[in-house]
């Protein structure tokens, strides 16, 4: 069952509409907004709690339980900061939102901002994005204009929004490194505890949120948390917006129910994957960092949170990258692997010596140039990476390698076996 289109939150996900506040009133943004602050901060609060909302970055974690960790009577200002620093290969929602439907995003901001007894907001937007900050900056502008935000607006909740512009490094997308880099420091991660909404921004109480789970919360509120929680299933509901790229037909961006299974999104959206379902190979179902899983698993998988734990992967931003059968999988994962190397901020030895050592093994193994017994001892130091660094870039690498080992050792094996028979021959 597809998503009905009156119960779609983000209606100019495609840029076809007026992305100005005129278009977005159209759509019912800002539509009793007062009423809603109104209600008081406990009141937001809860109805986030009870729609079942679940952080729309990564990690799923619940939206309105994250917000009541907040201080309630604290000598320091509270902050809300904005992640926009989408720097995960194969995702492309939120630059949507800002381009495109950007004063959700900034009402959500002044709502939670809010809920959580802050005063100011800041969005941190990735370095490569320009135009996607230019639109999101003639919005915020726009609602200063209207008094819509900013000092005695018309909501009677003080709040300023600030976007500050990052540099491209993978590793700020991170919440703590994204902390330290919006105070102007190198961006590298904290140790935890003390925790952002005890010690966050400038030593004071802040609450880091991606730009989806910020963008859904005027909506929740305004038709009903039990409305949301009808859509997707129990533990994961709502709408989300899945991204799919790769070897389909017709990539694209679309809001769908979470628990969608991933044929019919990819067969009703993508028009299928390219050369038909069974040429299908594997998916990556969250961005890079998710372990792939194989075709085989793809048949009846539901697009949440739940069930793809269940299977050692995980939903992650739901970015979902398609491979088929054309794919060297070995290639792919080696590539993936660079990358989290590349962006390693060198702060923990796990993380800065093992992903250049794992990406260096699937160069080998790639050519065919390993041995299998290297197999064995590549999945062991990638379990050394993962759950011992800072942050979670050390899971991220681990990832993707053990998904790899998990599902296509045979592919590996017969890389080895061709390279040496090859060998033989020429040498013979």
């Amino acid at each position: 069952m597809l998503l009905e289109d009156k119960d779609r939150i983000f209606r100019n996900i495609y840029g076809f509409h007026d992305a100005g506040l005129k278009g977005a009133r159209s759509r019912g943004s800002w539509d009793g907004t007062k009423l809603l602050i109104d209600q008081g901060h406990d009141w937001i609060i809860n109805e986030v709690k009870s729609s079942g909302l679940r952080g729309r970055g990564g990690a799923g974690f619940p939206t309105g339980l994250k917000w009541s960790f907040m201080p309630k009577n604290d000598v320091r200002p509270s902050y809300l900061v904005i992640n926009a620093d989408e720097s995960e290969p194969g995702s492309c929602k939120d630059r949507e939102i800002m381009r495109n439907d950007p004063h959700l995003l900034i009402e959500g901001a002044l709502i939670a901002s809010f809920a959580m007894r802050a005063h100011v907001s800041y969005i941190y937007v990735r370095g490569e994005f320009i135009r996607e900050r230019e639109a999101l900056q003639r919005a915020i502008d726009e609602a200063y204009e209207a008094k819509l935000i900013g000092k005695n607006n018309i909501h009677g909740w003080d709040f300023d929004f600030y976007v500050h512009h990052g540099a491209g490094a993978y590793i700020c997308g991170e919440e703590t490194a994204l902390l330290e880099s919006l105070e102007g420091k190198k961006g590298q991660p904290r140790l935890k505890p003390p925790f952002p909404a005890n010690v966050g921004l400038y030593g004071a109480p802040t609450t880091v949120n991606n730009v989806e789970s910020i963008a859904v919360v005027p909506d929740i509120l305004r038709r009903g948390a039990a409305w949301f929680a009808s859509l997707g299933l129990p533990n994961n509901t709502g709408t989300k917006l899945f991204q799919i790229s790769g070897h389909v037909e017709r990539p694209c961006v679309v809001e769908e129910e979470m628990g969608i299974p991933v044929r019919q999104l990819i067969e009703a959206h993508c028009g299928g994957v390219r050369g038909g379902w069974d040429n299908l190979l594997a998916i990556i179902p969250g961005g890079s960092s998710m372990p792939m899983i194989p075709a085989a698993q793809c048949q009846d998988l539901t697009m949440d949170f739940d069930s793809l734990v269940k299977l050692k992967s995980g939903l992650g931003t739901a970015a979902i990258i398609v491979m088929d059968k054309s794919t060297d999988v070995i290639k792919a994962i080696r590539r993936i692997a660079y990358f989290y190397k590349h962006e390693s901020c060198g702060q923990c030895t796990p993380c800065r010596e093992g992903t250049g050592w794992m990406w260096r093994v699937l160069e080998r193994m790639e050519k065919g140039q390993a041995e299998k017994r290297e197999i064995d001892l590549l999945f062991d130091v990638s379990k050394q990476v993962e759950g011992h660094t800072i942050c979670a870039l050390g899971d991220a690498a681990a990832w993707p390698v053990q998904g790899l080992l998990r599902n296509f050792r045979h592919v590996i094996e017969e890389r080895i076996d061709q390279y040496q028979v090859a060998h033989r021959d020429a040498a013979e």
